[in-house]
């Protein structure tokens, strides 16, 4: 079936006219063999080449917590911070204070400081409450204006008369700043996890560290840049303003916006694209002459070259309201490119599929291990009102593809697995790649991305696809792996005859149409 065999260096093609969603990959005579068969992504984004031994996995919500304050406290140049919002609580007050403390001291030993602090939140999700995240960040506003800056995006969908009537809290279905990037000086922290207590106690997600990566961190903190200045600007009296000049994004014209926006974050991708190949170059030229440019630009105190890359990380963006599908296209070529006898390890927090991915997983050859969460584990377990039966839709959701696997006779080749465990949340998401034959991944995805409608057409999300050659990084990430999957239990047809699997009916009617909307 032609439409399955797409060939990758068509991925050019975005970066040159409107984004396509059918792309085609290269036959696989042309796919060099283990990490490298993975080089076409650079076609599409920057490639930053890094050793492996900068790349720290996570595990725990405490962990990341302490990453954080510790990364806080000891940043000299820049912290930027993207995530959903900032929770109210203790926890939160305490990275806020941390934040005051850094530019407090960074103020006594310059007289005038270098630190810049600048977050990124969603404006409808950071505003809701009579507390909020706003609330939280205003005192850091009023007493350090020229070093922080805090931005609120406001998705272009939700405007008009839908603004006017849609209530607090379903206002954010529309679309939402979902991206997670936590960056200090050169060291950038990506995970699923937002700023909020559940996220630092007892919520699973999945964190990786990029230390010392200046190239890695620049890109971000120009993302971050980017959307900022696309966003509403929260000013010291609790209002908010768009910066001079500036497109308002639900007063505005649309079309205007959000072309604005899409030249914006373009320019971020593809002037880093550029300036990796250069650096790609120049360093392989030199590299043949003994010395490397990236060792003349801080590289180890002992003035050694620095070594060869063994791991390549490339971010995947994913803003389907101004027209960026990148992160869709290159999820779609992995899966479609996974050859008989890979396996694929996919884990989402709420399992809705675009029809797109389901096809792919239906219709491909890779065996796939998809981990999601149990209807007690997921996020809006016990919630009041109506979100109360969104685990329910979940439920029925993941019985619709189960049936779907069996009728296709595709059991042995697709398992779903819950994730399952007293007292926590499941809030992982992303893959993890294992070649033919290869006991370890050679590839991951981690970022914000839940491979459902919303991650797709309708949030701004940023993912970074990690493919490595080194044994002890794909040993970390195979540990990671089998960690989340260890609190799991296989999904079989009796699964969805227990009691609590009931779905009442008029959460079956609604289901499909609501379904694009979580």
């Amino acid at each position: 079936d032609l439409s399955f065999h797409r060939s990758s260096w068509l991925l050019l093609a975005p970066l040159l006219t409107p984004p396509v969603p059918v792309i085609t990959a290269p036959p696989c005579s042309l796919c060099p063999e283990g990490a490298h068969r993975f080089q076409w992504i650079r076609n599409l984004v920057p490639e930053f080449g890094i050793c492996s031994s900068h790349v720290k996995v996570l595990s725990s919500p405490a962990e990341f917590y302490e990453l954080l304050k510790v990364q806080i406290k000891t940043a000299k140049q820049r912290v930027v911070m993207a995530s959903l919002y900032l929770g109210t609580g203790l926890l939160e007050q305490e990275l806020v204070d941390c934040l005051e403390e850094t530019l407090e001291k960074s103020l006594q030993a310059k007289g005038s400081s270098n630190l810049r602090v600048s977050i990124l939140l969603d404006y409808t999700r950071g505003s809701r409450g009579r507390k909020n995240s706003r609330t939280m960040l205003i005192p850091l506003l009023q007493r350090f204006p020229e070093q922080v800056r805090v931005s609120l995006f406001h998705t272009p969908n939700l405007r008009g008369l839908l603004r006017l009537l849609i209530p607090e809290r379903f206002n954010e279905t529309i679309g939402l700043q979902h991206i997670k990037v936590y960056l200090f000086d050169d060291n950038v922290i990506l995970s699923g996890a937002n700023l909020s207590d559940l996220y630092f106690t007892n919520r699973q997600d999945r964190y990786v560290l990029l230390q010392d990566s200046p190239e890695i961190a620049d890109f971000f903190t120009e993302l971050v840049d980017a959307i900022g200045d696309v966003s509403l600007q929260l000013q010291q009296n609790d209002t908010v303003q768009m910066m001079e000049g500036m497109v308002h994004p639900y007063q505005g014209d649309k079309m205007a916006y959000c072309e604005i926006a899409n030249r914006r974050v373009m320019e971020v991708i593809n002037s880093a694209r550029i300036r990796q190949e250069l650096l790609h170059a120049k360093t392989f030229h030199s590299s043949q002459q003994g010395s490397s440019l990236l060792s003349q630009q801080g590289s180890q105190a002992s003035g050694g070259l620095k070594p060869e890359p063994d791991t390549w990380v490339y971010p995947l963006i994913q803003m389907k309201p101004f027209g960026i599908q990148i992160d869709e296209m290159v999820t779609e070529t992995l899966l479609t490119e996974a050859e008989r006898d890979a396996r694929i390890y996919l884990t989402t927090g709420y399992f809705n599929l675009t029809q797109a991915y389901m096809d792919l997983i239906l219709g491909t050859r890779a065996e796939y291990r998809i981990l999601l969460a149990s209807p007690e584990v997921n996020g809006f377990f016990g919630a009041k009102g109506v979100a109360g039966a969104i685990p329910a839709a979940y439920v029925y959701i993941e019985h619709q593809f189960y049936s779907e696997v069996c009728y296709l006779h595709q059991q042995e080749r697709v398992q779903l697995q819950e994730y399952s465990r007293a007292g926590w949340t499941f809030h992982a998401k992303g893959l993890w790649l294992y070649l033919a034959g290869s006991d370890l991944p050679c590839l991951t995805l981690i970022g914000s991305p839940n491979f459902g409608y919303r991650s797709v057409h309708r949030d701004l999300e940023a993912q970074v696809a990690i493919v490595t050659e080194n044994k002890a990084l794909q040993q970390q990430l195979h540990q990671e792996q089998e960690q989340l999957y260890l609190c799991s239990g296989v999904v079989s047809s009796s699964t969805f005859e227990q009691p609590n699997r009931y779905v009442k009916l008029w959460v079956k009617l609604v289901t499909p149409l609501i379904k694009n909307f979580f």
